[in-house]
């Protein structure tokens, strides 16, 4: 296998897949983003988190060469931080999308556009929801109230609802059939791990769509991408990848689309960056076979 592989790209989600259940950087996988980097492979984290949260939670920590944050609405290079890439929704988009919202009787909030969408307002209908109020204790010195004139909405980097009862999935096809001029994506809140957040986004707003964008940029084939993920945010990317790899602790129903390594608890990136070498390394044997063959 060639020690050097210009040309290829590693993308990973971050919570639930890179970090361990306690928010923890696993060795065997810092070793194993080192090892891509020593062999030219471009390395990204595609996060959902915000360029506040994630420099909260990592900082300069990772040996990365990009991060996409907040599902693909924004993009910075690494180590030196410079945003290349941010996306938001107009002011009639986003007043749109919360008389939706209003209409489904949802708790949600709405963030500012980036770099400072760690800032939002919320609207919350007086039920109780957990996690909703976990999310805005987390940001207490960064939200507050929408007011009813909504004269406190501008321009948004997105919407993010919590629902935390049964028929969230219902809700969520709802809400796609109301939205359909917006990207509306599901993923598990990271908080308790059970309620689902619904995000609305500017339409061209995911991470494959993000991912793309970038290969794009770095001229990078996707067949040689490959991606690693753990939850249902992730889906669009690991579908677009050349190769997908499923960490162990993802959702059971999600698990039978694609290759599983082990939870992201037991080192499943570095498990995953060794199949994905190990095939690029067979590829090159079968390539020197066929050219020897055809002689």
């Amino acid at each position: 296998m060639k020690d050097f592989l210009p040309g290829a790209m590693l993308i990973t989600d971050l919570d639930g897949t890179l970090l361990d259940s306690d928010g923890n950087l696993i060795k065997q996988d810092l070793d194993a983003l080192f090892s891509l980097g020593q062999k030219g492979i471009v390395r990204v984290i595609a996060t959902g988190r915000s360029l506040y949260s994630f420099n909260a939670a990592i900082g300069n920590r990772l040996p990365v060469d990009y991060v996409i944050f907040s599902t693909g609405a924004g993009v910075i290079t690494c180590p030196d931080g410079r945003l290349i890439r941010k996306i938001h929704l107009d002011a009639g988009a986003v007043l749109s999308a919360v008389q939706i919202f209003m209409e489904f009787d949802l708790d949600f909030m709405v963030h500012q556009p980036i770099p400072d969408n760690h800032r939002f307002v919320y609207y919350w209908t007086g039920r109780d929801n957990p996690d909703f109020h976990r999310r805005l204790a987390r940001y207490d010195e960064f939200c507050m109230p929408l007011d009813h004139a909504s004269s406190n909405i501008g321009s948004a980097s997105q919407l993010l609802a919590v629902v935390n009862h049964d028929n969230s999935a219902s809700v969520l096809t709802a809400l796609r059939s109301k939205l359909t001029g917006y990207s509306v994506i599901r993923s598990t809140s990271p908080l308790d791990g059970k309620s689902t957040w619904i995000e609305v986004f500017a339409p061209g707003v995911s991470k494959s769509q993000c991912a793309a964008w970038l290969a794009d940029r770095l001229n990078i084939d996707k067949e040689l991408v490959m991606a690693v993920g753990n939850d249902y945010n992730d889906l669009d990317l690991l579908e677009w990848a050349g190769t997908a790899f499923l960490v162990d602790n993802a959702p059971d129903i999600l698990k039978n689309r694609f290759t599983s390594v082990a939870s992201h608890d037991h080192g499943g990136v570095a498990e995953a960056i060794h199949l994905w070498l190990a095939d690029f390394s067979r590829s090159e044997i079968r390539a020197s076979i066929e050219t020897d063959s055809c002689q």
